[in-house]
């Protein structure tokens, strides 16, 4: 099989020498550079990759993308999109030949857009970039996808694909807002760019922008995921807690744990707003409630806080202030075991240890 890498850049020599690293297992790897002033084309174009300027205006992800994609040479069978904030792990082009079977035409693989302060992995899912050279077109202003022009795509799973995500932390999110609004405005009923733009409204501090359109990405019939929905509803609570509603916010959550009673981010966020009251019984069977929940999601919607000391570290607290003191060192015990590094988890742990031991 003829594998070939593609990709869009502008200014990211920071990254170049590592991607183009983690892309040596292709067969050919094309980028199509909108604009850099930093050298990254030339720094590109000198450890092998084929390179071609464009500008792209008015700017458009999905039209980059097609002009990048418009680069790999029709013999390739196989085109994997791979952004330069990203790498693969070794071995990823033998994982994907074994599952790409006769009539695959899309592949999925796991993806960790996050690392946690320690480097563990945070964010995990499975992303859809890799798809076959010949009927695909990206489509979208931002939050592009592949899409295949004809019929369904014949998607399998390469296990063993692993993607690392290391972005610049210093990089804008400032071009995400106005081309989420583009894409929405071209497609009203796309609940998924919908959900997005409330996101975006909420990271922007945008409160009544957002609890005005995650709201009508929960009316939309085709809003049916009821993970998102439940990360709608929570986005809606953050919004309603920023404008000092705490009412309203708690109304959300409750509503956000009934939606997707099998996620744990609406238990913990729960767990989180009783803690700030000082309900400690309140807190302590959200916090238990939530570490029922064994089975970790591979979507975006996880957070890692939640499937690390999190849980156990608010149960703890909760129960120290509720007078159970061996139920308190038991999960002081987990959060510790869970972020063995943290001196505050430490420093927890042995005041619950002295005070199991005086009652």
């Amino acid at each position: 099989m003829k594998v070939c890498v593609y990709t869009i850049c502008k200014n990211e020599a920071k990254f170049a020498r590592r991607w183009m690293e983690s892309m040596s297992e292709a067969d050919g790897i094309y980028v199509l550079d909108t604009g850099s002033t930093d050298g990254t084309p030339e720094l590109l174009e000198s450890l092998g990759a084929v390179v071609r300027r464009a500008e792209v205006s008015p700017w458009r992800f999905d039209t980059a993308r097609n002009l990048s994609l418009a680069m790999v040479p029709e013999d390739a069978e196989i085109c994997p999109c791979i952004d330069l904030d990203e790498s693969f792990c070794p071995g990823w082009r033998a994982a994907l030949e074994r599952a790409w079977r006769p009539g695959t035409t899309q592949a999925r693989y796991e993806y960790v857009w996050s690392f946690d302060e320690h480097g563990r992995d945070d964010v995990v899912f499975y992303a859809e970039k890799i798809h076959a050279r010949h009927g695909y077109v990206w489509r979208g202003a931002v939050h592009e996808i592949p899409v295949r022009a004809n019929g369904r795509p014949v998607m399998v799973t390469a296990e063993g694909v692993r993607l690392e995500h290391r972005p610049d932390p210093t990089k804008s999110r400032g071009q995400y807002l106005p081309l989420l609004e583009i894409a929405v405005a071209e497609e009203p009923e796309n609940d998924r760019n919908t959900h997005y733009l409330g996101r975006e409204y909420m990271f922007a501090g945008r409160w009544e922008d957002c609890i005005t359109t995650l709201r009508r990405h929960l009316e939309m019939p085709s809003a049916v995921w009821e993970d998102e929905r439940a990360a709608s509803m929570r986005y809606i609570a953050a919004a309603y807690s920023a404008l000092g509603d705490e009412r309203e916010r708690e109304r959300w959550l409750l509503r956000c744990a009934a939606e997707a009673p099998w996620v744990r981010e609406g238990w913990i966020a729960l767990a989180r707003l009783y803690y700030g009251r000082g309900d400690w019984s309140a807190c302590l069977a959200c916090a238990e409630r939530a570490l029922t929940i064994v089975n970790r999601g591979a979507t975006y919607i996880s957070q890692g806080e939640c499937w690390g000391s999190l849980p156990h570290d608010l149960a703890a607290i909760a129960c120290w202030n509720l007078g159970l003191f061996e139920a308190a060192l038991s999960h002081g015990e987990a959060a510790l075991a869970a972020e063995p590094e943290s001196e505050r988890l430490k420093s927890n742990l042995n005041f619950y240890r002295l005070g199991a031991a005086a009652h």
